[in-house]
């Protein structure tokens, strides 16, 4: 059966990614104050936000338009110093333990034979070995995947922990020992102002693996938390107090910023709940595959078993155009199968639920080759992993409300520039953000703002960020720090 899903319009995407630059760049000449802050040692603590992460890797010209790099070179018209970077060795991306590739290459937009654009690796071989420890130290101590308790947890740069999982291979390649922290490291440098962006893994790793996680309120020890947990906000607080206060004992002041919403990142948003179309021969064709389904809904909910809104809810029925992808859903009741085992806790999808980017690849095809009717999304449903329901959309909101009210408070408390990246990015979702060459959206490929994994900005999304903290800055300083021109920044990557 062919693929049904045509879900993106990214026909623009080359005019997109090759538009004109702005013609009016801001001046450098003017004189510049650093009010009551010290730029002369800046050092940006985080994860792959801060590193210049994009396009689901960490390559050269990422970490040179990252949002602490541009600030670096705006802090440098008012007595900023020297900002110096774990740079990686190529712009493919990958990396390699011991010559063994152990993360992929970035993704690039390329057209088919068809013509028709979309995400794929870049090809070639990464040169980007973790063996090979770099000196430091490093103002970017932006760590990819860091969460908020790793940036305290000594080991988290050992090269003998990374085959597990309890290490980093980005901090390996340049952690100042083998036990040292990211807190520590930074700290180290007695920085006298910083940035800190944590968080966002503390529940991002738990929407992309579509909730596959465990809500770990309650527990305060993060060394027992899998790699798809939500933190704690308990343990979230304490950790983010002792990482304020420990880069706070040398600074003259910072930039903190808050955790976005995950419903507001193409990776998110860009697939829709009802990407199925079909005619109406096929439609009654699949729904002849699920009578049996239905009917034993229909008997459960005539005993009292099931609600008649759940009976209603999880009623498989396809019709001519387009129509909601089947999905696995968890909180359903488990019913028993009269013909043995269970009735499957399927339904069809609703606009609350979210498919994951990943699934426009899995959409339309075959479970089983050798099966016409195993289409995944109309004969199969998507699993547990495809897609975030409600209720985990919930409890990664409850998290973040309070991550973000910890991140707030602290700021006040300790004068720092706060940047409301939640409200920047909504804002992109849900209107765009108007510049003087154009409009960002959190379109994916087309709208500018996000790079090609849909998580990450551009770098012109970055440069956007960064005039956001040059605005808090200067308002909680009293520096007249001047903006970058985002139009001077790039947008999506082409490889043919």
């Amino acid at each position: 059966m062919k693929n049904y899903i045509k879900y993106m319009a990214l026909s623009a995407v080359l005019l997109t990614a090759c538009e004109a630059e702005l013609d009016n760049p801001i001046e450098d000449g003017g004189v510049y104050s650093s009010g009551s802050a010290d730029f002369s040692t800046f050092v940006s603590v985080g994860n792959s936000l801060t590193s210049g992460y994009a396009d689901g890797a960490l390559y050269i010209s990422g970490q040179q338009n990252s949002f602490p790099s541009i600030l670096a070179g705006q802090f440098a018209l008012a007595g900023g110093g020297e900002f110096t970077q774990p740079l990686v060795d190529d712009n493919s991306g990958g990396l390699l333990a011991g010559g063994t590739q152990i993360q992929p290459n970035r993704f690039v937009l390329a057209l088919d034979a068809a013509g028709n654009p979309s995400p794929v690796r870049l090809e070639g071989t990464a040169t980007t070995d973790i063996t090979n420890v770099l000196s430091g130290p490093f103002n970017n101590m932006g760590v990819p995947g860091a969460k908020s308790f790793h940036l305290v947890a000594p080991g988290y740069g050992n090269i003998a922990g990374v085959a597990t999982g309890a290490s980093n291979p980005y901090f390996v390649r340049f952690a100042s020992s083998t036990e040292a922290t990211i807190i520590g490291d930074a700290a180290a440098q007695n920085p006298t102002f910083f940035s800190l962006w944590i968080g966002n893994n503390d529940i991002l790793s738990f929407a992309t693996s579509g909730g596959t996680g465990v809500d770990q309120s309650g527990n305060l020890d993060p060394s027992t938390y899998g790699g798809n947990d939500i933190t704690d906000p308990n343990v979230f607080a304490s950790i983010y107090n002792q990482e304020i206060q420990a880069l706070m004992a040398s600074a003259t002041g910072g930039v903190v910023f808050n955790v976005p919403d995950v419903t507001s990142i193409p990776f998110f948003t860009t697939v829709p709940f009802n990407a199925i179309p079909l005619d109406a021969t096929t439609a009654a064709g699949v729904n002849q595959a699920y009578v049996q389904y239905n009917g034993g809904l229909a008997q459960y909910a005539a005993l009292g078993v099931i609600t008649a809104e759940e009976r209603d809810a999880r009623t498989i029925d396809f019709q001519e155009g387009q129509n909601a992808v089947v999905i696995e859903d968890e909180t359903l009741t488990t019913l028993p199968n009269p013909a043995g085992g269970t009735l499957p806790n399927i339904r069809q999808a609703t606009a609350d639920d979210l498919l994951l980017l990943t699934t426009s690849s899995k959409l339309g095809t075959l479970a089983d080759p050798d099966n016409p009717g195993s289409v995944i999304g109309v004969g199969v449903a998507l699993g547990d992993a495809d897609v975030l329901i409600p209720e985990e959309q919930a409890l990664i909101a409850t998290a973040q409300a309070s991550y973000n009210a910890t991140i707030q408070g602290l700021a006040q408390a300790n004068d720092l520039a706060f940047v409301d990246s939640r409200a920047i990015l909504n804002q992109l979702a849900d209107t765009g953000i108007a510049f003087d060459a154009g409009t960002l959206t959190s379109t994916f490929a087309t709208g500018g703002a996000f790079s090609l994994d849909g998580v990450h900005p551009t770098p012109r999304g970055y440069a956007y960020l960064a005039n956001q903290a040059i605005d808090a800055i200067n308002s909680t300083y009293g520096s007249t720090i001047p903006k970058v021109n985002i139009g001077s920044y790039g947008t999506v990557n082409i490889s043919n």
